[in-house]
C-alpha cells in the first residue's frame, strides 16, 4: 500500500514524509487543480525531500488540450525538472474528441524516456475510460500510475467504475490505479474495501481542518495508515 500526498512547498513536504507518506504530488495553484510549480519550489522540494516527488506538468487550467506553445512550455518545465534532479512527473494530455492524445505523449515519453511518468485526472475526461487504459497501458515502461477518481467527481462516488479500472490493471499487469480525490481520513476505509487498489491520492484529505492554507495533519494521516493497515 501507498499514500501520495499533494504538496505546495518543501515544508508541506517534509510533513508528509514525517507522517508516513510515501510520495507526494508537487503542484501549484491547488484552487485550479494543480499547475507547474515554480523553479524555485521545484528546487527547495527536489533538494530536501526524503521520499519521492511526482512534479505536476500542467501549463494551463482550462483542460486538457494542449497546442504547439503549450508543448514548447511543457518541454522546458521538464528539461528544468532534469536540471535540478528530478525524474518524475505527473502529466495528462486528450483530444478534443475525448481520446488520449498519443501524439503529445509520445513527444513528452521522448523527450523524458528515463522519467517515472503519473497520468493525470485528464483520464477522467475520456469518453471510455476502459479504453483509455488499454491505450496507456502499451506505454507501462514509462507511465507507471493512472490517477483517476473513475470518470466522477469524487472516487467514493465510483466505486464501481474504480474497481473496474484495478480488475483491469491487475488482468494487464499495466499501470497501477491510483485513486483520487475527495478521499479522506473518513472514507478511505470503506472506498478501499470497495475498489481494492494499492495506492491513493490524498489531498485537502490530509490537512488541518481540510484547508490547503493549513498543514498535513498527523492525527489523519495516523488514521489513514491504520485504515490501510500499514
Amino acid at each position: 500500500m501507498k499514500i501520495e500526498i499533494i504538496t505546495l512547498n518543501a515544508e508541506d513536504t517534509r510533513l508528509a514524509a514525517a507522517f508516513g507518506a510515501d510520495r507526494v504530488e508537487l503542484v501549484s495553484a491547488i484552487h485550479e487543480g494543480g499547475l507547474t510549480p515554480s523553479y524555485g519550489a521545484i528546487k527547495n522540494v527536489l533538494s530536501t525531500s526524503a521520499i519521492p516527488v511526482q512534479i505536476m506538468i500542467r501549463p494551463h487550467s482550462h483542460g486538457f488540450i494542449y497546442d504547439e506553445t503549450d508543448w514548447k512550455t511543457m518541454k522546458e518545465d521538464i528539461s528544468m525538472i532534469r536540471t535540478l534532479g528530478g525524474n518524475r512527473i505527473v502529466f495528462g494530455c486528450i483530444t478534443d474528441d475525448g481520446q488520449i492524445d498519443e501524439h503529445l505523449l509520445n513527444k513528452v515519453l521522448e523527450h523524458a524516456p528515463d522519467f517515472d511518468v503519473t497520468f493525470h485526472r485528464a483520464f477522467d475526461s475520456l469518453r471510455s475510460q476502459l479504453d483509455g487504459y488499454r491505450v496507456l497501458h502499451k506505454y507501462k515502461k514509462n507511465i507507471k500510475r493512472i490517477l483517476t477518481s473513475g470518470g466522477k467527481p469524487k472516487a467514493k462516488d465510483a466505486t464501481l467504475e474504480l474497481k473496474q479500472l484495478v480488475a483491469l490493471s491487475n488482468e494487464l499487469e499495466g499501470p497501477i490505479i491510483l485513486a483520487g480525490s475527495g478521499i479522506s481520513s473518513d472514507n478511505i476505509g470503506s472506498i478501499h474495501k470497495q475498489i481494492g487498489t494499492s495506492e491513493y491520492h490524498i489531498g485537502s484529505g490530509a490537512r488541518l481542518d481540510g484547508d490547503f492554507s493549513k498543514g498535513i495533519d498527523r492525527n489523519k494521516m495516523d488514521h489513514i495508515r491504520r485504515e490501510l493497515a500499514i
